[in-house]
């Protein structure tokens, strides 16, 4: 791919902006024409400008598309929009195929969603008082292989939304509760490709840098 220079794609300013933050490899996902549909690709940092690595047409976003930027609220059905770390690479098999920090689901794993509980947006261990937990290890295949944005997470806001992952998409349709979700394959793809202190980019055209 050719480089795409500082402000591609969407909003102006990313490229210049992440890059000040010593971030060389950005995640950037845009919504599709028709709600849930996204578009996603990972970008790199170079000499020559932010080059696309790889692309994907086929993600889908939130059931109800993409919040407004700081307007994620918890039930909401709709991704945040913004830039965030991605912190850790998470799935089913004991060792994940990544440069990133892995963490295997076991059947005591949960993720808190319950925003009354100390534990909100965090991952923690059964047995867990919190009403509202999301198991890690599912029945499906959805969790297979995941990654963990860090949105509302570095100080937790009760409420302002949790569970943000990148996440195998469900072939039945439909979309997420307010993740980005790609075909099994594209995810393993990508989860090879990313590296270390990369950040994602949701819905770059409604956000300034």
């Amino acid at each position: 791919m050719s480089p795409a220079g500082d402000g591609a794609p969407g909003g102006p300013g990313w490229g210049p902006h992440l890059r000040a933050a010593g971030v060389r490899q950005a995640l950037v996902a845009e919504p599709g024409a028709v709600l849930p549909a996204a578009h996603a690709s990972l970008w790199a940092d170079g000499p020559g400008g932010w080059a696309r690595s790889w692309a994907c047409s086929e993600a889908v976003a939130g059931r109800a598309g993409f919040a407004a930027p700081g307007a994620k609220r918890e039930g909401d059905g709709k991704s945040p929009s913004g830039s965030f770390g991605i912190s850790l690479a998470f799935g089913y098999a004991p060792t994940g195929d990544t440069a990133l920090p892995y963490r295997a689901c076991t059947a005591a794993d949960l993720w808190v969603d319950d925003p009354k509980s100390p534990d909100y947006n965090r991952w923690v261990t059964a047995p867990h008082p919190a009403r509202g937990v999301e198991r890690m290890r599912r029945e499906d295949a959805l969790y297979e292989f995941g990654l963990v944005l860090d949105y509302n997470r570095h100080p937790v806001v009760p409420g302002a939304g949790s569970a943000i992952f990148v996440h195998v998409r469900d072939d039945r349709g439909g979309g997420t509760a307010g993740c980005l979700a790609l075909p099994r394959a594209e995810m393993v793809a990508l989860l090879r490709l990313l590296r270390p202190g990369a950040f994602a980019v949701f819905n770059p055209r409604a956000l300034s840098f």
